[in-house]
């Protein structure tokens, strides 16, 4: 049975009223003026956007150009970028090295006269070699030679060690000749630690070793490449890459300097997706990195019935040389980062092109926020509620 009620005379009309008057200031006030109960879960686009002025916090429209800029910084976070142009020799002797020298003498012998007889090439013309016990340099880099006194050997090649020798032995011994070997390279190595089979020592030649032969030497690494980060610290300087962009870009596998550190790191990048979207929760994504396109197909994409479109955003700390201009009210953490908001328009066609090149990094927050029409689409779902016992108590009486 259908039952209509005079507003006037009813005592659910009077109520309706009421509620109506509500809704309507409710509605002509805007959504701040809705009970707590009844706001969002989070920010809506419009508080966003008007968070810089009060906080400090930049708030920047995706466009092409920031895109490009992002991903232009992210390049040169490449090994090939930031390493490839200090490349040191390793087949240089340097203190901790242990060599061994030996001198040989024309006879007659005037300085090795018992020494060893090298008979290799005829007894008649025999030379005499003198092989001297092994060495290791020392801290002020040099070896003592006999009859040649202390010689420096540090920062210098094999041959060029030979040279000063003989040149020191001339005049004091009969024409002489001198070899030296290297037998244990103690300094130039590379340090391999990290989620790899056996963390060791990497010994570097003069034929030179490369980041991922540094990594093979070390048995490869214990959990899947598209999950790993190699870092390289290399002085005070330290990068970090996708194990997967390094295998995939030949340019990335660098030569390696004696005394770098080759980590290979386990650390499964993600982000949080928060506001109107099906699921609220942590996703996780590859090293190599997504898109923001990546991200929010990731995540079910927006909810049709909440979500405002104009209002995705992407919460993170962002360098300071990346911004165009940084108000002065800014807040600067002691790193020097500043908590941007990113905003993309999801109205305009444009921005699905500028999300497939927008990188999403590790902790980065993607926050969707809720339509006006959803505050006021909860409104109207709490009086319906409310309205539905008075109804049947007032059904019941007629």
């Amino acid at each position: 049975m259908k039952v209509c009620l005079k507003p006037e005379s009813s005592l659910a009309g009077r109520f309706m009223l009421g509620l109506l008057g509500i809704l309507a200031f409710g509605v002509l006030g805007g959504c701040a003026t809705f009970p707590g109960w009844l706001q969002s879960r989070g920010p809506s686009r419009e508080a966003v956007q008007t968070a810089q002025p009060v906080t400090g916090i930049e708030v920047v429209e995706i466009t092409d150009a920031v895109a490009r800029r992002l991903l232009a910084d992210k390049k040169s976070d490449s090994f090939a970028a930031a390493f490839a142009a200090d490349k040191k020799s390793s087949d240089l002797v340097n203190p901790g090295d242990i060599i061994e020298v030996s001198v040989w003498e024309a006879p007659p012998a005037l300085l090795f006269g018992e020494a060893l007889v090298d008979s290799s090439v005829g007894p008649s013309t025999s030379s005499r070699v003198t092989i001297m016990p092994e060495q290791m340099v020392a801290r002020e880099g040099t070896v003592n030679v006999p009859f040649a006194g202390q010689v420096k050997v540090e920062g210098r090649s094999l041959d060029q060690i030979e040279n000063e020798i003989v040149r020191r032995l001339k005049g004091k011994a009969n024409q002489p000749q001198v070899q030296v070997r290297m037998l244990r390279n103690n300094s130039a190595n590379v340090a391999v630690v990290g989620e790899v089979t056996s963390s060791m020592r990497v010994a570097l030649t003069p034929a030179g070793e490369r980041l991922l032969d540094a990594l093979a030497t070390a048995g490869g690494v214990r959990q899947p490449t598209n999950k790993m980060t190699l870092q390289l610290t290399r002085g005070e300087r330290v990068k970090a890459m996708p194990l997967d962009a390094v295998i995939r870009d030949p340019k990335q596998n660098i030569y390696l300097n004696p005394g770098d550190v080759v980590t290979a790191l386990y650390q499964p990048l993600s982000f949080t997706a928060l506001g109107a979207i099906d699921k609220n929760e942590e996703v996780p994504f590859e090293a190599q990195g997504i898109t923001l396109a990546q991200a929010l197909g990731r995540i079910g994409g927006l909810q049709d019935s909440r979500a405002d479109a104009r209002g995705v955003f992407i919460f993170r700390f962002e360098s300071r040389a990346l911004l165009d201009s940084v108000e002065k009210q800014a807040v600067v953490t002691p790193e020097g980062k500043v908590p941007v908001v990113y905003q993309l328009d999801l109205k305009d066609p444009a921005s699905f092109f500028v999300a497939q090149s927008f990188p999403i990094r590790d902790k980065d927050v993607v926050y969707v926020a809720n339509a006006p029409v959803a505050e006021l689409q909860k409104f109207l779902n709490m009086v319906a509620t409310v309205l539905s016992p008075v109804l049947g108590v007032t059904n019941s009486l007629q």
